[in-house]
């Protein structure tokens, strides 16, 4: 996770150099608004990079639950900084269309638009493996920003090639638009996501069911409920109530829930698992979904 976030910062610090000397070149709105974009993922990777290696930092009397909050709490931030770009190329390229004109040097920005989708495509990569093995939140919102970078830089080279060469200077301050409009979106698809995480949301439908699949894999599992789950960064929580033989002996009841810990634990590597054995048969009150007492 660490090495993502600082190949994510190098690979913007290396995009905002190239861009910055391509826009002084060609003065392009559009090539502007991907400038924008870059200066913003250097701020939003490094803050990335400050938040992962404080939310790898081991649990301690203070934070029980460890650090992984602060995964979602930078996802946020990169939203921000997302949202705050889109506004900014939206009012400059809807001012282009007072004077809109040919991008001169459209070569270079070409160019080096391209030579920025060939390390986002490779820094995506690495991030989705990434991603894969730890399901990380933060490193997950970033791939998805520079994702969004590759429609971006295609689009600015669309936008060069029509006003350049397709006698069309409205391409670029349409195609300005169009990329704040895409930025603005992708910013809000962050913050929803960091929002769900800050909020303890349950973790997908599809691993819930396999959790209680896995549960009522074990023979002496009666039933199984008060299923709770959220996620912390790369951490996963799992708490549920095994409904077992009212007959078992409390170290036998011990040793089923044991076994189904160690069930759910190989399927969900590093979750934080605690399991109630319940006798069957008999009736508990537990409060509603929500915490009322009614």
């Amino acid at each position: 996770m660490q090495l993502a976030t600082i190949a994510a910062v190098a690979s913007a610090l290396l995009l905002l150099g190239l861009k910055t000397w391509a826009y002084l070149a060609t003065h392009s709105v559009a090539l502007l608004s991907s400038l924008a974009d870059s200066a913003l993922d250097v701020m939003a990777s490094g803050l990335n990079f400050m938040a992962v290696r404080f939310s790898l930092t081991p649990a301690d009397d203070l934070h029980r639950f460890g650090h992984g909050k602060a995964e979602p709490l930078s996802a946020l931030g990169q939203a921000t900084f997302v949202a705050g770009s889109g506004v900014l190329i939206l009012v400059e390229a809807i001012s282009r269309f007072s004077a809109p004109a040919v991008v001169p040097n459209s070569g270079l920005g070409i160019a080096v638009s391209a030579a920025s989708i060939v390390v986002t495509v490779a820094l995506v990569a690495f991030q989705r493996f990434v991603v894969m093995r730890t399901g990380s939140l933060a490193i997950t919102a970033d791939s998805l920003h520079y994702t969004g970078d590759l429609l971006l830089n295609g689009s600015v080279i669309v936008a060069l090639v029509l006003s350049s060469y397709g006698n069309f200077p409205w391409a670029d301050p349409v195609f300005g638009i169009a990329i704040s409009a895409f930025i603005l979106v992708n910013a809000f698809r962050i913050a929803h996501h960091a929002v769900a995480a800050l909020m303890d949301m349950e973790l997908p439908e599809a691993d819930r069911k396999e959790i209680i699949a896995i549960a009522h894999q074990h023979p002496k599992v009666r039933h199984v409920h008060e299923l709770r789950t959220r996620s912390s960064g790369a951490q996963k929580f799992i708490q549920m109530h095994l409904v077992l033989d009212h007959t078992l002996s409390l170290l036998e009841a011990h040793r089923i829930a044991d076994d189904v810990e160690k069930a759910v634990g190989a399927a969900f590597p590093g979750a934080d698992i605690i399991i109630h054995e319940d006798p069957e048969g008999i009736v508990e009150f537990h409060p509603p979904v929500g915490g009322a007492l009614h």
